[in-house]
């Protein structure tokens, strides 16, 4: 009997050690942090709990963030580890800011599209799920709400709330290291607003959204995409409606020459117009743009009537956009 205790001992120390190390790993694979405005959780504004995340490290902070309207600025720094924001759900978590880019600065001189932003997302691995995002400056020109120019971007079941310019996703625009990558994935998100509202020269997916057009609406998107980029916006599985006039918002305009902008498998409504896309009174831009449609569905739907410098995509070209071969990238991205 001794023997066999001689033999075995060594076996249960190696087992205790290999657990010990993984429940050790598993404890310090994630860090968590929450975020209430009653004083209960570890800070009381999101802003406090970005700036308490350490930067360079690859581990994930994920901050659970109470219901309450958090009205404040949020920037996320391009150093930041990983990064999670969780709500409880987007009709009760809120953060809000109400500036816009002809509000003046401290010294005198207009913040600007880019500055108005509400929340600011340079940083890479970057997640959101059940949170609105607003900017609720009103129907006063350009207005953002959030604005991304890192990757592997992803959002959840959230709300993207504005008028004008609501959803920056800025990617690489006026960065000259054009071998950088900005993907943004947005999965059962809301997103209003009037012109432009998502606009800008990241890669982005959006998958089973509601793109709202609200009353007054012209432009649903203005694309930058960069020259060479395979991909600029692909709506799949998407609705668009809203509250704005039959017939009078275009699904997109290029605000860059090279814009892409791709609609696949979406309903469409009344809202937007027969002819479809919109030219930004740029002739050259109807050569270099790319606008297409796959099987789309609804009032706004006719393929007949588009202006004949877009395209409706065939079965087999529409393979090519799926979220997964969109974004997959040559890291092989997981954004689910």
């Amino acid at each position: 009997m001794q023997v066999l205790g001689l033999k075995k001992s060594p076996f249960f120390f190696i087992f205790s050690m290999v657990m010990i190390s993984l429940l050790s790993f598993k404890a310090n694979d994630e860090k968590t942090i929450i975020v209430s405005k009653d004083g209960k959780g570890n800070f009381t504004t999101i802003q406090q709990a970005i700036d308490a995340v350490e930067e360079g490290k690859s581990i994930r902070t994920k901050i659970i963030i109470k219901p309450g309207t958090y009205r404040e600025k949020v920037t996320v720094s391009a150093a930041k580890s990983p990064i999670i924001l969780i709500g409880e759900k987007a009709e009760n978590t809120i953060l809000v800011y109400g500036d816009h880019a002809s509000k003046q600065s401290a010294e005198g001189k207009n913040i600007g599209t880019t500055g108005s932003s509400t929340l600011f997302i340079f940083s890479d691995n970057f997640s959101a799920k059940n949170i609105t995002f607003q900017n609720d400056a009103g129907p006063v020109g350009q207005a953002v709400a959030v604005l991304t120019t890192g990757d592997k971007i992803a959002f959840e079941n959230c709300r993207f709330l504005g008028f004008q310019d609501t959803l920056y996703t800025k990617g690489t625009q006026d960065d000259p290291d054009k071998s950088k990558t900005s993907r943004n994935y947005f999965k059962n998100c809301y997103i209003e607003g009037t012109t432009d509202y998502i606009f800008g020269a990241g890669t982005a997916v959006f998958e089973d959204c509601t793109i709202y057009s609200k009353k007054n609406a012209s432009y649903v998107t203005a694309a930058s995409t960069p020259e060479g980029a395979e991909f600029g916006y692909v709506f799949i599985n998407c609705n668009l409606t809203g509250d704005a006039s039959a017939n009078s918002v275009y699904l997109g305009r290029p605000w860059r020459p090279f814009a892409k902008t791709v609609y696949i498998n979406c309903a469409i409504d009344s809202t937007i117009k027969k002819e479809g896309w919109h030219n930004w009174s740029k002739l050259d831009a109807e050569k270099t743009t790319f606008y297409a449609e796959y099987n789309l569905k609804g009032a706004g739907a006719d393929p007949s009537k588009r202006v004949s410098w877009s395209h409706q995509l065939t079965k087999d070209q529409a393979k090519k956009y799926s979220a997964k071969n969109i974004l997959k990238g040559k890291d092989n991205w997981n954004f689910t």
